[in-house]
């Protein structure tokens, strides 16, 4: 919990940082130019998420088109949106919302699916779950 905290002022503190070194090594001009900078990083950064957010809109929530394949990209600590990008799907929210830690389930046209838990927006861990084969060796 400790290094969430400090990952949400690093970004904050190192514009700060960047500004008063700007400042101090060219003026108001630098301050001018490292301002822009700022921005323009965070326009990349909503630009990325709002394209990854249509796409997945376009889609139906928690479909993937396969889940063993998702299980296998996944990776502990990424974030919801990175896990999104990949998929190109919103997960199925299975848990209460506004509750952490959060359970979201991605399925695919098989039966299989992957409930993956995230806690303050990061991937805490997966598990796949595959449908039974019957006796005859049919997936349901």
């Amino acid at each position: 919990m400790r290094g969430m905290n400090f990952q949400k002022l690093l970004v904050p503190v190192g514009a700060i940082v960047l500004l008063a070194l700007a400042w101090r090594s060219h003026g108001w001009g630098g301050v001018a130019f490292a301002g822009g900078v700022i921005v323009m990083f965070l326009l990349m950064h909503f630009n990325r998420m709002m394209q990854v957010l249509k796409r997945a809109g376009d889609r139906p929530i928690g479909h993937v088109a396969s889940a063993v394949m998702l299980n296998a990209k996944l990776k502990q600590g990424v974030t919801l949106m990175h896990v999104i990008a990949m998929t190109r799907a919103l997960g199925e929210l299975r848990s209460p919302q506004d509750e952490q830690p959060e359970l979201y389930r991605w399925t695919d046209a098989g039966g299989s699916y992957v409930d993956a838990v995230f806690n303050g927006g990061k991937l805490q861990s997966w598990t796949l779950t595959r449908p039974e084969a019957t006796a005859d060796g049919e997936q349901p």
